[in-house]
């Protein structure tokens, strides 16, 4: 995708205010035509622009409160499969690839701590899979955020 005009950044802005806005009340606050809000949010869909419209939900409230993050190490060569074998584990929540001296960053969600350590003990088990390394999350800090971005990247204009 070319790069995002100042209406684009606008526009993305109001929906990092309020991701619940109709196309209409994105239209009424930033001056547009609702027919332009919407072609903007269709080309901006298309380029990849916004990551998932999956509304993030508690795992707590599911009866999962116990989370941590899983530094993984595994054989490079394996990761495909490795990778695959993760996705069916329905306590991982996300998980990266990373650089340098540990391989993924896995994010579980548990119900207890023996939940926990079951959940692990299935991770080591994943052929490939080296060792892990658990951190438990103590409370989140900053929560996933892109308006400090976009207001950087607006500077750039």
């Amino acid at each position: 995708m070319s790069a995002l005009d100042h209406v684009d950044l606008e526009l993305l802005a109001a929906l990092a205010d309020d991701p619940r806005a109709t196309v209409v009340a994105l239209a009424d606050r930033l001056g547009l035509s609702r027919n332009t809000v919407q072609a903007r949010m269709t080309r901006l869909d298309k380029a990849g622009v916004f990551l998932s419209y999956e509304r993030a939900i508690s795992s707590s409230a599911l009866g999962f409160p116990l989370e941590a993050v899983l530094s993984v190490t595994v054989r490079q060569a394996d990761l495909p499969r490795i990778a695959e074998a993760l996705e069916r584990v329905p306590e991982i929540v996300q998980a990266y690839g990373l650089s340098g001296q540990i391989d993924l960053l896995v994010h579980v969600a548990c119900r207890d701590t023996q939940h926990l350590f079951d959940t692990d003990a299935r991770i080591l088990a994943i052929e490939g899979v080296e060792r892990t390394e658990t951190s438990l999350v103590m409370g989140e800090v900053i929560p996933y955020r892109v308006r400090p971005l976009l207001e950087l990247a607006d500077d750039d204009q």
